[in-house]
């Protein structure tokens, strides 16, 4: 994990909000959980209080 000063990681949290969204539209749940990680781990640098996502991977292509 990277540490960032105080205003780095909250404009990386920014970011990493705007793709979960972006990849949550375009209904992608590899790059959702992987914005979820991304997040959680810099709300953790930050002392923010964790998110709770819940993302269900489907595998089953048909």
């Amino acid at each position: 994990m990277s540490t960032y000063s105080k205003g780095q990681a909250w404009g990386a949290l920014r970011k990493a909000w705007k793709g979960y969204r972006i990849a949550k539209v375009q209904g992608d749940k590899v790059r959702m959980k992987e914005y979820a990680e991304r997040i959680k781990s810099l709300q953790s640098q930050l002392g923010l209080p964790q998110t709770h996502f819940d993302i269900q991977e489907t595998n089953s292509e048909e």
